[in-house]
């Protein structure tokens, strides 16, 4: 596990030596300041962009190196929006360069309609990275058409290179359009068709709690690695009477045999997954992973999980996996008995395992009431803060595990949402 300041660094280190390298070999000489400032813009944009492709590729060892996936789709929708922003003022400020000499040859900088090809694909990729990016942030899209409207990042960066061909820049343009088809191929045939999984078939389905299912996958070769907290991305395809939806989807592994075999806690939130309530034995999928680290590398200190609805999937794996070694409060928050997951067995380990004092709460539909279900300062402190669960409720616990005086770096989660 890397240590946390390289966990927080690496990635902002990656995007501005990616933003610098081209700036740094288009400084202009001799240009008026505005001008000069254009072409910076431009340069930059360009660089942070392609950081943000690196940071969109799905691969186990790049992930571990960069302090996991959700530290790496944060930081790949971030450097997608300064880059945007970046890259509109590159026109802005060539515009302003030519406004004292003439407002006309300002327009006319500005223009898709006065400058040939140059400028219309210039113009072009900004408006499909700025399409692209509001999708991003359409969350009520159905996943399969926000997959595909994402894609229109890609689309506009390749334009965006176009532009600069017109412009009769081929140096270094030609290698940094080889390098985004690259990186743009390497996503689409690796992860998203799936070269980069492994086969798998469903040994059993096994419904848990209302609108949950637990599905067994069997390894039909090699199994992948992984450990107890980690989460796979899974795609189901179909057979055996199953239509599978073929989405890879993460999901966070419950279970892990011996034999490689795996477990993961299915919950019906979308589309896809509520189709795989009804999976059936013997369909084949492709598993990819594992990814993450949330509970890894967890010092012999006592220990406060707290989980929301399925997010007490990695706490089962890890209780799965043998008795705890230090001690650990975990407080459970469902909204009612009917839809807890694994309740009953973690009430059988809690029985089984002196160090582990399980506190599960119906909180029905309204948001939990922290104050009263959190310990208070002096029961937190010298504690590792881990919480895993819907992104308002591990907000909301953050900020009250803050204000009781817990630093952020004691604080662990993790965000499973990749949109």
């Amino acid at each position: 596990m890397l240590s946390p300041a390289r966990n927080r660094l690496t990635i902002p280190l990656l995007l501005l030596a990616s933003t610098a390298a081209p700036v740094f070999w288009a400084l202009p000489e001799d240009l008026p300041p505005l001008r000069s400032l254009g072409i910076i813009l431009g340069w930059a944009g360009c660089g942070m962009l392609f950081g943000s492709l690196l940071l969109m590729l799905r691969e186990t060892w790049l992930s571990h190196w960069l302090g996991g996936l959700a530290a790496m789709y944060r930081w790949h929708h971030r450097a997608g929006v300064i880059a945007y922003v970046v890259l509109l003022a590159h026109p802005l400020a060539l515009a302003a360069d030519a406004l004292p000499a003439s407002p006309a040859l300002a327009w006319q900088t500005l223009s898709p309609f006065a400058n040939g090809w140059a400028v219309r694909l210039g113009w072009l990729s900004l408006l499909l990275l700025m399409f692209g990016l509001a999708a991003t942030f359409a969350s009520r899209i159905p996943y399969r058409i926000w997959r595909w409207l994402h894609a229109a990042l890609g689309i506009g960066v390749v334009l965006g290179l176009g532009h600069l061909l017109q412009l009769g820049i081929d140096e270094p343009v030609l290698p940094l359009l080889a390098l985004a088809v690259l990186l743009l191929g390497w996503r689409f045939i690796r992860d998203d068709a799936g070269l980069a999984a492994r086969p798998y078939i469903v040994r059993s389905a096994t419904p848990i709690a209302d609108g949950v299912v637990e599905i067994s996958l069997r390894p039909l070769a090699q199994p992948i690695a992984a450990d107890a907290g980690q989460f796979v991305v899974v795609a189901f395809h179909s057979g055996a009477g199953f239509r599978g939806c073929g989405q890879f989807h993460p999901f966070t592994i419950s279970s892990i045999a011996g034999d490689g075999e795996i477990r993961i806690g299915v919950k019906a939130l979308g589309d896809c997954t509520r189709h795989l309530q009804s999976i059936a034995t013997g369909v084949p999928a492709r598993v990819h992973g594992a990814f993450g680290h949330f509970l890894a590398g967890r010092p012999t200190t006592a220990q406060l999980w707290l989980a929301g609805g399925i997010g007490v999937t990695p706490f089962v794996a890890l209780l799965r996996g043998g008795p705890l070694h230090q001690p650990t409060t975990l407080i459970y928050l469902y909204r009612s008995e009917t839809d807890a997951a694994y309740l009953h067995e973690l009430q059988t380990l809690a029985a089984a395992d002196r160090l582990l004092s399980l506190q599960a709460y119906a909180t029905g539909e309204e948001p939990p009431e922290l104050a009263s279900l959190l310990p208070a300062s002096h029961d937190l402190s010298n504690r590792e803060c881990h919480v895993c669960g819907p992104p308002a409720m591990v907000a909301a616990v953050r900020k009250a595990l803050c204000q009781r005086g817990i630093t952020t770096r004691h604080i662990h989660f993790e965000n499973f949402d990749f949109r």
